[in-house]
């Protein structure tokens, strides 16, 4: 028996469905997503808020952010290099770089919804 190569024909691509742009590149797994950002339905439409961290070799970027139909809405964030601002010059990526990143990203959170009165942090250590 002869093995015949099986041709792909107009109707097989007329029904093939191409996967989403991030899905190919490989970027987004939309399962996974699905399960991160699915907010209970007894909580009425209110944000479930999840933190994002970037570590490169010379950055870090951190975000607060919610998922919405429209798209992910980022709330608050912030990078390693600004931490040269507040008197931090080496170690912007590090272990204690990041930590203080995520501070500035939360306090900066904090600041926009107007709770930063209320929740002072540590004044003197």
């Amino acid at each position: 028996m002869v093995f015949i190569k099986v041709q792909k024909d107009s109707s097989y691509f007329r029904r093939y469905q191409t996967k989403f742009r991030r899905r190919r590149e490989g970027k987004t797994d939309y399962q996974a997503r699905r399960r991160m950002i699915l907010q209970d339905r007894n909580k009425y439409n209110s944000p479930k808020y999840r933190l994002i961290v970037r570590i490169t070799l010379k950055d870090v970027c951190v975000q607060v952010a919610y998922a919405k139909v429209t798209g992910d809405v980022i709330v608050a964030a912030a990078y390693g290099h600004e931490l040269k601002r507040y008197g931090a010059c080496v170690g912007l990526n590090n272990y204690a770089g990041c930590y203080a990143t995520g501070l500035l990203a939360a306090r900066r959170c904090l600041a926009k919804y107007k709770l930063a009165d209320k929740y002072k942090g540590v004044v003197k250590a």
